[in-house]
C-alpha cells in the first residue's frame, strides 16, 4: 500500500533504526520497493547523526538498541518539536512498551515478527499523515480560538463537500461550548488525532462521547476513511464474535454468505466501540488479541486477515472500579485507555446552556420544519436551576417537549412538562412526617396515601399535593441516627407501608395490593411475614380470618 505523491514531491524519506543487520536490510528493501528513499542505523547515536543531518518523513525504530532505548528517540524527537512520525518496533507479547510508546507520542507500533504487509501499511499511514494538510494543527487553533457556530452544529459533515481540515473544525463545532472544560476537550482532540494511540472517552451518559469520538476522526487523517460506531452493550453475547469479526458462508446456522465485521468495515478508518465497558469478560480477551496483532479470523476461518483500524471507545462505568471487582480485563483497560478524554457534564458547564438551547432548537425547527421559536432569559433561568442529571440529552427532550407544545413564537415555562415547577415546590414545601405507630400492630394517624398517577403530573397537581401533605403533617426532625440492624429497620419501613394501605383501603387486601403496585399473592406474603394484624386483634395474613375484604370473594379463591 504505497500513497502516490504528486510528481512536484519529493519522495517521501525514512529512516530505520535497527540493530540486526539482517532485518534491518529487509526493511530497507520493503520500503525501497514501494517507492521512499531509506536510511539505516544500528544504534541510538548513528540515528541521530542522520535526524541532526536533515529531516524525514517518519522514523521506523525498534525498542531495544546496543546503546539505548527507542524512546530515548521518540522523547527527544517530541522534546525538539520535529514532524518525523515515529513508528515503534515492539517484541511480542510487550504491550506495556506499546502502551509507553504511544503515550509519549509514537504514531503507532508494529509487533515483532513484523508482518510486511502490515508493516507497509502502517509506514504509509505516517507518510500520509507527514503529508496531508494539517489537520490537527489548523482544528487546535479553532478550538483554542473558542469558535463552536450552531451552524458548524447543524451541518452533517458529509455534506459539506470541503478539504479535511474543513471537516476536522466542522465536527469540533459540533461540540457546542465556549466554557473552559469544553476548550480543554476540543485542544486535546485536536492533539490526540494525529496518531494512531487508542483514545477512551470518558463521560456520563448523555454528554455527547460519540461526537467526541467523531471529531476524532475527522480531524485525524483517516477522515476519509469509515466511521463505523458500535453499541457493545446491544449485541447478543452469541453473535458478538461474528459481529465484531464476521464468518464464513456455512460457519454456523443461518449464516448463507461470507460476511465481514465491524473490523472489516472499518479498515482505514475508525472503530467506535460505545459502552466498552458492558462487553462480556469472554469476548474482552478476543478484542484484545485483535487489537494487540492488528488481526482478526472470521468464524469458520483458517487464517487470520490483517485489519487497518483506529480503536477510539467510550463508557459511563468506572472502568478503573469494573478492573478492581473483576468484571473487566486489566490488559484491555490498559491498552484501551492509551489517551482518555473525560467529556465534562452539562452541570459543569453551565455558561454553555444559552448556546446549547439555540442549536438544539434551531435542529427541532429544522428537523419539524417549524420556525426557531424564541428563547427567554426567564425559560434560561428555570433551566439553569434543573439537575439535568441526564446532561444534554436530557435538555434536549425538554426543549422537544417545550416546542411540541407550544402554542406561540416564545417558550414559556409551564411548556417544560412540570419538571422545573414541582422542583421548586418541593424545595419551598416542608417534608411530611414519616408515619408513625402507637404499637407495631396498632392503627395510625397520618396523610392519606395519594392514588397512583401518571409520572408525567402536571406542576400544579405536584405543588398542590405537597402543599397538602404539608398542611397535615409537621416539619421533619432531625435525621435519626444510622439503624444497628438494617434489615429489622427495613421490615419495620416496609410494615408500616402495608398497615397504611390497608388502613385506607379498610383492610381490603385487593385494594391495598392494587395501590401499591403489586399481586394479592405477594401482598399475603408479606402481611404474613411482618404478622400484620387488624385493629381488632384478627391476623391479616391468615386467608381464612380475612372475612371483611375481599370484594365478596373467598380468600382461597385469590390464588
Amino acid at each position: 500500500m504505497t500513497i502516490p505523491t504528486p510528481s512536484t514531491q519529493r519522495p517521501a524519506q525514512i529512516l530505520v533504526i535497527d540493530d540486526e543487520p539482517d532485518l534491518r536490510t529487509l526493511y530497507e528493501l520493503t520500503l525501497l520497493r514501494e517507492g521512499y528513499r531509506v536510511e539505516a542505523a544500528g544504534s541510538v547515536s548513528e540515528a541521530w547523526q542522520y535526524l541532526e543531518a536533515g529531516r524525514f518523513d517518519a522514523v521506523i525504530t525498534d525498542m531495544r538498541l546496543p546503546d539505548g532505548q527507542g524512546m530515548e528517540i521518540i522523547h527527544r524527537i517530541q522534546k525538539d518539536q520535529r514532524s518525523e512520525r515515529c513508528v515503534v518496533m515492539t517484541a511480542y507479547g510487550s504491550a506495556e512498551n506499546a502502551v509507553e510508546a504511544l503515550k509519549a507520542g509514537a504514531f503507532d507500533y508494529l509487533t515483532k515478527p513484523v508482518d510486511l504487509k502490515q508493516f507497509r501499511a502502517v509506514v504509509a499511514s505516517a507518510v500520509q499523515a507527514r503529508h496531508a494538510m494539517p489537520v490537527a494543527a489548523k482544528s487546535a487553533q479553532a478550538a483554542s480560538a473558542g469558535g463552536s457556530s450552531v451552524l458548524g452544529a447543524l451541518t452533517p459533515l458529509g455534506s459539506l463537500g470541503a478539504s479535511a481540515s474543513d471537516i476536522g473544525i466542522a465536527a469540533l463545532d459540533r461540540l457546542v461550548g465556549d466554557s473552559e472544560p469544553m476548550r480543554l476537550v476540543k485542544s486535546r482532540i485536536a492533539k490526540v488525532a494525529r496518531g494512531m494511540a487508542p483514545v477512551l472517552v470518558r463521560g456520563e451518559s448523555g454528554t455527547g462521547k460519540e461526537l467526541v469520538a467523531r471529531a476524532v476522526h475527522a480531524c485525524s487523517q483517516r477522515s476519509e476513511g469509515p466511521f463505523v460506531a458500535v453499541n457493545c452493550g446491544a449485541i447478543p453475547e452469541n453473535l458478538l464474535e461474528a459481529e465484531f469479526f464476521g464468518a464464513k458462508k456455512g460457519s454456523y446456522t443461518g449464516s448463507a454468505q461470507d460476511r465481514d465485521g465491524y473490523f472489516q468495515a472499518a479498515r482505514g478508518g475508525t472503530l467506535f466501540l460505545d459502552e466498552i465497558g458492558d462487553l462480556p469478560l469472554a469476548m474482552q480477551s478476543k478484542l484484545l488479541r485483535a487489537i494487540q496483532e492488528r488481526s482478526v479470523r472470521a468464524i469458520g476461518s483458517t487464517q487470520e486477515d490483517a485489519v487497518d483500524v483506529r480503536i477510539v471507545s467510550a463508557t459511563h462505568k468506572d472502568l478503573h472500579a469494573e478492573v478492581q471487582a473483576g468484571r473487566f480485563r486489566q490488559d484491555l483497560f490498559y491498552r484501551l485507555n492509551v489517551i482518555e478524554i473525560a467529556v465534562p457534564a452539562l452541570r459543569e458547564r453551565r455558561e454553555d446552556l444559552p448556546a446549547l438551547c439555540a442549536a438544539l432548537l434551531a435542529r427541532i425547527a429544522q428537523d419539524g420544519g417549524l420556525p426557531v421559536p424564541l428563547l427567554s432569559g426567564d425559560l434560561l433561568r428555570r433551566l439553569s436551576l434543573h439537575p439535568l442529571d441526564g446532561n444534554v440529552r436530557e435538555l434536549e427532550n425538554l426543549l422537544h417537549r417545550a416546542v411540541a407544545l407550544n402554542d406561540g413564537d416564545e417558550l414559556h415555562l409551564d411548556l417544560m412538562g412540570g419538571f422545573t415547577a414541582a422542583a421548586e415546590a418541593a424545595a419551598s414545601a416542608p417534608a411530611p412526617l414519616m408515619p408513625a405507630f402507637d404499637a407495631p400492630s396498632s392503627a395510625m394517624t397520618m396523610a392519606p396515601l395519594a392514588p397512583a398517577a401518571p409520572a408525567a403530573a402536571s406542576a400544579s397537581a405536584s405543588a398542590s399535593a405537597l402543599a397538602s401533605t404539608a398542611t397535615l403533617a409537621s416539619p421533619r426532625p432531625a435525621p435519626p441516627p444510622l439503624p444497628s440492624d438494617l434489615q429489622a429497620y427495613l421490615d419495620q419501613q416496609e410494615r408500616e407501608i402495608l398497615v397504611r394501605a390497608l388502613h385506607e383501603s379498610g383492610f381490603n387486601r385487593t385494594a391495598a395490593a392494587a395501590r401499591l403496585g403489586m399481586s394479592l399473592r405477594q401482598i399475603r406474603y408479606r402481611i404474613a411475614r411482618l404478622g400484620i394484624t387488624t385493629p381488632n386483634g384478627d391476623p391479616t395474613g391468615d386467608p381464612h380470618g380475612d372475612s371483611s375484604g375481599e370484594d365478596g370473594a373467598s380468600s382461597h379463591a385469590d390464588d
